[in-house]
């Protein structure tokens, strides 16, 4: 019985026998490569311990593991497929590719396509399909990425914002990983080392489609979708994207040394300030890096840098390297390293841009990236997956918000050069992409690209002359940021379509559209004006909910999709009553806020708002604001709120550069559906993605998954 069956599927056998060739050269090569770079690198910060031990693991693993793998493949091979059958019967398509392009807007495509500028795409729509594609509720990127994955609702994935709130204290955090720290310091001789066991979780429940296709030998790789750190393990390659942390365990730290004033280092929304002082044309200072857990107080570690002006520019020395760097122009990546102690250090890459020289200095330094050759959180998989990426191609970012939108709007950065950092990232991601197109011709290739969300975000502005963003500033005429942008995602679509095969599905898809954001609405404000949020006797407020009197709070705002009910049994604090008295608190705010109007504008701002299980049903439904706006295009939740902040105005104009977004009603911000070939819906929806790619290479669709087959 064994050998008709391999004999029955030998053509299967035959292509996925090249996915393995490929991987024991993978292993192989890097088991060389680290046989001369063997070092030990440690996170310190967040996780301090546990990352130490996992550099280790991943340097140990590649030398010592990778060359037994070599001899022992060719029998875990045959035991693998004898394991799965055979791979799945009787499969519709080669392979399925799908190319996410974030945030791309259906009705701007449409636009461009009438006007010629999208030769690509018009020919998917008019040899396949071309379709609106429903998101999620809240239409946000983390949960709909999420449920792109898993084919489920957010109640059945976890997943409602980018932010969750502590049940305890109700501060915000990070609501799709966990990154918990060692409990403390153990001594050993003069070696200080983490005590305890860390943990880095992934907090998105449910599986993701291409570990069901890899049950049934389906090989996948999987590049920069959002909600996959730490990456799971499954049969295939990842390269995990958004919430990946960088070097000091934040969300995209970024730098900017100053001489216009003096004083001490002030922090900036998502940076520091650092003011410096020219002495004969040399300045020392420093790059704040990560903390370091084992000193005693912990405390900021720092890399001496100095700077030295020359040829109109500047010289970096760092390291005992020195990186000239001219006005205007940023640098390649450069490697940092911080040492915490004997054998631990932690590893970045970070890149400088030279803003002015005279008659101030302005120097931008990017947040520390993870460096993927050097990982010191797990940011692939396999964890040498990143390893190889950057030994083939050289350095590239891993922060999962790699564009730099803070620095824009704080003005470390210039437009021209958030965009030479937005497409400096989107070729890396390019190479990563095409590469798997090469080495994976059978099976899955999943690649998001960021760049079409970023650009949308920070220049809605220059499609809107009157945009409260261009108080002020010149509205650039001809061409913008956003039809060029549009442009080149054409030709990724162009050069995606020559790889194609013609036994392979292309679906190109984004996660939402995009609208004005002209309008911030503060929901901790009205709250707090209407009476359902109460400061202590006196208190003025402040962020993460600063005096607030929880014994008389019976709601209160986190994240961007919507708010929470102050609920007994839940919140520590809890007030409200589940039965009858949450009820009537839902009816209550739905009555005041559906078709709240904007005072100055007149504007209707929420066009609905709906309670969670409006939305769907699930077992984390418990962990869901209570409910979810529904905004008109022009408004969405203040800046403020999103932290927890009770001051400020109930509506504000929105004078960010960040003009752009989509946290409003779903069904006005769908994304786009386009594909070679011709579907059988005419509604697709996100969730829809999952069932398609298994029904077309042949894996049963699993009875949870709410996603329907398309190309049937």
């Amino acid at each position: 019985m064994i050998f008709p069956a391999i004999k029955n599927n030998f053509p299967y056998l035959k292509n996925n026998f090249i996915q393995f060739r490929f991987r024991a050269g993978l292993y192989l090569s890097l088991a060389l490569l680290f046989s001369f770079t063997v070092s030990a690198e440690a996170y310190i910060g967040p996780g301090a311990g546990f990352a130490f031990l996992y550099s280790f693991f991943v340097i140990f693993l590649i030398i010592f593991i990778a060359p037994l793998f070599l001899l022992i493949w060719p029998v875990w091979y045959v035991i693998h497929q004898l394991k799965i059958g055979g791979g799945p019967k009787n499969p519709r398509a080669k392979r399925v590719v799908v190319l996410g392009l974030d945030g791309l807007d259906p009705q701007l495509s449409e636009k461009y396509l009438r006007e010629g500028r999208l030769p690509n795409f018009r020919k998917l729509a008019e040899s396949g399909s071309f379709h609106k594609l429903a998101t999620t509720h809240p239409s946000v990127s983390p949960v709909a990425w999420s449920t792109f994955q898993t084919g489920v609702n957010p109640c059945k994935h976890n997943i409602f914002d980018f932010l969750d709130r502590d049940l305890n204290n109700y501060t915000p955090k990070l609501s799709s990983a966990y990154i918990g720290g060692a409990s403390g310091v153990r001594k050993i001789g003069p070696f200080k080392l983490p005590k305890g066991k860390s943990v880095v979780r992934l907090l998105r429940k449910s599986q993701p489609f291409w570990t069901i296709l890899g049950k049934s030998g389906v090989f996948s790789t999987v590049l920069r979708v959002p909600i996959t750190f730490p990456p799971e393990k499954f049969y295939g390659l990842s390269l995990s994207a958004m919430c990946v942390p960088d070097l000091k365990g934040t969300q995209g730290t970024f730098t900017y040394y100053h001489t216009a004033s003096g004083g001490h280092p002030e922090e900036a929304a998502g940076g520091f300030r650092i003011p410096v002082k020219w002495e004969n044309d040399r300045i020392d200072t420093y790059i704040p890096g990560p903390t370091n857990a084992l000193a005693e107080p912990p405390q900021e570690m720092r890399l001496p840098l100095k700077i030295v002006r020359k040829n109109g520019g500047v010289d970096l020395k760092l390291n005992g390297n020195t990186h000239h760097l001219a006005l205007g122009e940023y640098t390649p990546w450069i490697k940092v390293e911080f040492r915490a102690g004997a054998m631990m250090k932690a590893a970045g890459i970070c890149r400088f841009c030279l803003s002015q020289v005279e008659p101030e200095l302005g120097l931008y330094l990017s947040p520390l990236n993870i460096d993927p050759e050097k990982p010191a959180l797990p940011i692939s998989h396999p964890v040498y997956y990143s390893v190889y990426l950057a030994k083939l191609q050289g350095a590239y970012a891993t922060l999962g918000l790699a564009e730099d939108t803070w620095a824009l709007n704080e003005g470390a950065i210039s437009d021209q050069a958030f965009l030479e950092q937005a497409w400096n990232n989107h070729r890396e991601r390019e190479q990563m992409f095409f590469h798997a197109l090469q080495m994976n011709r059978q099976g899955l290739v999943v690649c998001v690209f960021d760049t079409s969300d970023r650009i949308q975000h920070m220049f809605w502005r220059h499609l809107e002359k009157n945009h409260p963003a261009n108080l002020g500033q010149t509205v650039p005429s001809g061409e913008t940021a956003i039809e060029t942008m549009y442009r080149r995602m054409d030709e990724l679509v162009g050069k995606t379509m020559e790889k194609i095969g013609k036994d392979d599905v292309l679906m190109v898809i984004s996660d939402h559209g995009f609208k004005s954001f002209r309008r911030c609405f503060s929901i901790n404000a009205w709250l707090k004006a209407n009476g359902y949020l109460t400061l202590k006797p006196g208190a003025a407020g402040g962020d993460y909910f600063a005096e607030v009197d929880w014994t008389k709070t019976r709601a209160y705002g986190v994240g961007l999709g919507g708010f929470y009910i102050n609920l007994r049994g839940r919140e520590k604090q809890g007030i409200v009553e589940k039965g009858a008295d949450y009820d009537s608190l839902i009816r209550e705010l739905k009555a005041k806020l559906i078709g709240l109007k904007d005072p100055v504008t007149g504007e209707e701002a929420i066009h609905k708002l709906l309670h969670i299980s409006e939305t769907g049903s699930g077992p984390y439904m418990q962990n869901a604001p209570d409910l979810l706006f529904g905004f008109n295009p022009g408004c969405r939740i203040a800046w403020n709120s999103v932290t927890g902040d009770t001051t400020g105005e109930i509506f504000t104009d929105n004078i960010k550069k960040w003009s752009g977004d989509h946290c409003i009603d779903p069904e006005q911000a769908p994304g786009i559906f386009f594909s070679n070939g011709k579907i059988t819906l005419n509604d697709p929806h996100l969730k829809d993605i999952s069932a398609a790619t298994l029904d077309l290479l042949g894996v049963p669709i699993p009875a949870y998954i709410e996603g329907r087959p398309l190309f049937r």
